[in-house]
């Protein structure tokens, strides 16, 4: 399995720079969406339910990245899979978080207030969180031939703060201003687009397969049970703590939900720029990782939620 797993580490993926321009649109497109549903009046719940929101903040920010590195001793994948993980564990909630626990009967107020929270505080905590955890993975193999491997895929950080801020902090404070300015126009646009949002996430994904096609079928059952292993530990780390700190259920569906879906398009956009991840570097493995994540994670969240829907809130 190692090896077949280092011949995916070694995979020059195919991706053009009409294909960056793309996902870097489809992105701010996605995001501008997200931001149209976000309210300076969101945050409120965070100040008036502390407890739930923080819970929340916690197990997305700092327990999922941590038990992510975990993960990753655990299970020995090569350096770029394993990254890859670090990688993705490190972005904010996904942008369909907010339809998953309304289908859900979750919270949909403390789901808004965290996805708003986490979309927002992401341009400075997932290259944080990322060279964190990153480095102690390097730190744990320093010793070991990984090491070798892992040298090229330091990046730079300052880049990466800057990437990120334009990919998101542009798009999310237009949507917020647009909102602000133009609320009628928004309640009327923001249900087309935030569908319009998730066929555009599809789509994305679709594009970055496509001009590796065959290289996703030939290893995707190397990432499959990865993949699969990580997200429950996502959705299962929002569920468990929360429920150790004693959240009620509504808050606990929101909050495992928040947890359990990641903006792994966020990941894809940033892998594949050239000015953090240099065009010569072998990141096969991230990215696969990265496009399964983007699409297994619609099935299980869509799935939860779906089983949630037709079960009795636990007062």
């Amino acid at each position: 399995m190692n090896s077949s797993m280092e011949l995916l580490d070694h995979v020059r993926l195919n991706f053009s720079p009409s294909g960056l321009l793309f996902l870097n649109i489809a992105l701010a497109f996605i995001m501008f969406g997200v931001a149209l549903g976000i309210k300076v009046s969101d945050f409120k719940d965070i100040v008036q339910k502390p407890k739930s929101a923080i819970t929340g903040i916690i197990s997305q920010f700092l327990l999922l990245p941590l038990l992510t590195f975990l993960l990753v001793i655990v299970l020995k994948p090569t350096p770029t899979i394993a990254l890859g993980m670090i990688l993705v564990a490190s972005c904010p909630g996904g942008n369909i978080s907010n339809f998953m626990s309304s289908m859900a009967k979750a919270n949909a107020a403390l789901s808004v207030s965290l996805t708003a929270f986490a979309t927002l505080s992401a341009v400075f905590m997932t290259p944080l969180n990322f060279a964190i955890w990153g480095n102690f993975y390097v730190k744990f193999y320093n010793n070991q031939s990984a090491q070798a491997l892992l040298r090229p895929l330091e990046i730079d950080q300052y880049q990466m703060f800057e990437t990120v801020f334009i990919l998101l902090g542009i798009p999310v404070i237009l949507g917020i201003l647009f909102a602000s300015r133009f609320p009628e126009t928004t309640q009327k646009i923001i249900k087309p687009l935030r569908t319009a949002s998730l066929l555009f996430f599809i789509v994305m994904v679709i594009a970055m397969l496509s001009a590796n096609f065959s290289h996703f079928m030939k290893f995707i059952h190397l990432v499959f049970f990865i993949v699969l292993l990580h997200n429950a530990l996502a959705l299962g780390t929002g569920f468990a703590f929360s429920t150790l700190m004693r959240r009620p259920s509504i808050d606990r569906r929101a909050i495992t939900i928040e947890t359990g879906i990641q903006n792994s398009g966020l990941a894809l956009t940033l892998m594949f720029n050239p000015k953090i991840f240099p065009p010569e570097l072998e990141l096969g493995g991230m990215a696969v990782i990265a496009a399964w994540w983007g699409i297994w994670h619609i099935l299980s969240g869509l799935t939860m939620a779906g089983l949630w829907a037709r079960k009795p809130l636990i007062v």
